[in-house]
Formats: C-alpha cells, sequence, structure tokens
C-alpha cells in the first residue's frame, strides 16, 4: 500500500519506532515463551486483565492497591468505585468483541462505552463484580457527544475538539481500521489509543475506553492472542505527567511527538509483559 492508502503504515519508519516495534516483539515472544504458559495459560490472562484494570482505573483517578481491587465486590458506592468497576468489565468486554472490530469499530467503541457507564454488563463471566450504573449519565451513553455536551475527563485537560470534528476523525479512524493496515500492532493501538483519547467522543470514561480500544487491537492483531501482555500496566506504571506529556506529542501531530508516543505505548507493554513474567515466576515457585 502507499502512504496516501496506508496512513499508519507511514508511521513505521518514523525515527526509534522500528526499535521500538522490536523490542516489543522480542519481549512478547520471550513471555510466551515461559513455561508456566504452557500449563497455566488461563491463570496469566485472568490475573493480567484484573491488573490491566487496576492500571487503566489509576490512570483515570482511582488508584487502588491491586489486592483492593481483587477483594471488592461492591463497585458502585462512589466514583472512584465506578471508575474501578467500569475499568473491570471493559477488560473483561474486550475480549469479546474481537470478531466485531475490524468490521465495525464504531459498534464496538459504542458497547465499550455502554459497558463502562454500566448500562449492559460485560460478556464474561464473573463481570458482575463490576456491577453499578453511574447516575450521572442520562441519554448520551454509547454514542459520540452532540455540539455543546460535557466531557467529564479527569486526567487529560487539552482543548476538546468540537462535535463535527470527532465525528469526521472517528469515520476517519473507522476507515482505517475497516480498510486494514501493514503497520505493525503497536503502531496501530497506539494511534487508536491517542486518537480516542484525543477525540474524547463520549460524555465520560474516554480514557478507559481508548485503552480498552488499545488492548483489543493488541489482542485482535496477533501480537498478545492471550491477552497477557496488558498496557494498561505500563501506562500506570510510568506514571500519568509521562502519559500526558507523551500523549502530548500525538496531539501535536508532528513526527517527533508521534514517535515518542508510539515508544511510550511499546515501554507501556513491555512493562505489562515484565509484569506477567513476575506472575509466571510466582506461578513457578508456588507463590501464586
Amino acid at each position: 500500500m502507499s502512504s496516501a492508502s496506508d496512513p499508519l503504515a507511514a508511521l513505521t519508519s518514523l525515527p526509534g519506532v522500528p526499535d521500538a516495534v522490536d523490542s516489543v516483539r522480542k519481549a512478547v515472544d520471550r513471555v510466551y515463551g515461559h513455561r508456566v504458559m504452557r500449563r497455566r495459560a488461563g491463570e496469566i490472562t485472568s490475573e493480567a486483565a484484573l491488573r490491566a484494570a487496576r492500571g487503566s482505573a489509576a490512570l483515570s483517578g482511582a488508584d487502588w492497591a491491586l489486592e483492593e481491587v481483587r477483594r471488592r465486590s461492591d463497585f458502585g458506592s462512589e466514583e472512584q468505585a465506578r471508575t474501578v468497576g467500569a475499568a473491570l468489565r471493559l477488560t473483561a468486554e474486550a475480549g469479546q468483541l474481537l470478531s466485531i472490530w475490524r468490521q465495525s469499530p464504531m459498534r464496538v467503541l459504542a458497547r465499550l462505552h455502554l459497558v463502562a457507564v454500566g448500562q449492559v454488563k460485560a460478556g464474561s463471566a464473573g463481570s458482575e463484580r463490576g456491577s453499578g450504573v453511574d447516575p450521572h449519565v442520562g441519554d448520551t451513553v454509547g454514542r459520540p457527544r452532540l455540539a455543546g455536551e460535557p466531557v467529564d475527563e479527569p486526567l487529560v485537560t487539552l482543548a476538546l475538539p468540537d462535535a463535527q470534528e470527532v465525528a469526521g476523525r472517528l469515520e476517519g479512524l473507522s476507515g482505517l481500521i475497516i480498510g486494514g493496515s501493514s503497520a505493525p500492532a503497536l503502531v496501530t493501538a497506539a494511534v487508536v489509543h491517542g486518537e480516542l483519547l484525543a477525540l474524547r467522543p463520549f460524555g465520560s470514561y474516554n480514557g478507559l475506553v481508548a485503552r480498552a480500544a488499545e488492548r483489543i487491537v493488541l489482542i485482535n492483531s496477533g501480537l498478545d492472542p492471550k491477552a497477557i501482555c496488558p498496557a494498561e500496566v505500563g501506562h500506570a506504571e510510568q506514571g500519568s505527567a509521562a502519559y500526558l506529556a507523551a500523549f502530548e506529542g500525538y496531539v501535536s501531530g508532528t513526527a517527533e511527538g508521534m514517535a515518542a508516543w508510539i515508544a511510550h505505548c511499546g515501554r507501556a507493554v513491555e512493562l505489562g509483559v515484565r509484569e506477567s513474567t513476575a506472575v509466571c515466576e510466582a506461578l513457578q515457585r508456588g507463590a501464586a
């Protein structure tokens, strides 16, 4: 494909991006080759999902200890609890939407927002742990915002694109996903994540939805088919200041800014790999 028909592929040659892609691929291959993965992959996947939800919620202002997330069953009592519950539901739902993503990404995004808000249950078993409808929503759920509608996104304070720009850019992003790309999974995932965070198309939970969409791309691309490399863990570990600084590079649209954002997302995946490797080691020792 030419760069005109495959703009994502053009990002692959930006300075530092080939190294980031290669480093991520090697890291993912290492954890998939761990001996524990041959026998207990399902346990690693479940633990990675829990840690991913914790990390994504932390970036949205609910920085709970992992064991608190693990033990809680009520997520509807106050704002931070609802955020954690939304993150849990989204990580559960992401794996149910893989077959739809390439055909109808907008349908998937609408579903993710509905699940985040709590108006529908996530499709995975055990998702009831994260139940609890956000009371501060009305008929804005599951659709892009209209002109004049407010957005509640605690982490990102950059100027909001207007509703017309949001609609146009969502259509463009959808076209890129449906049309396919030769770009590596890391590049596509970073762009999907960055674009949704920049647009903040919904009235709430945009950061959680953006990170869930990144998760879907990484799994669906074949890079991380068992969902054991939670980028959300790495985004949280690098901290909100580094996350926002890298994101501002994406918003700038410059080659340097885009490359920095892709590299940041790559580092997040590598840190997620490190987390799951530690879980594998603990299981091997009998400590988990």
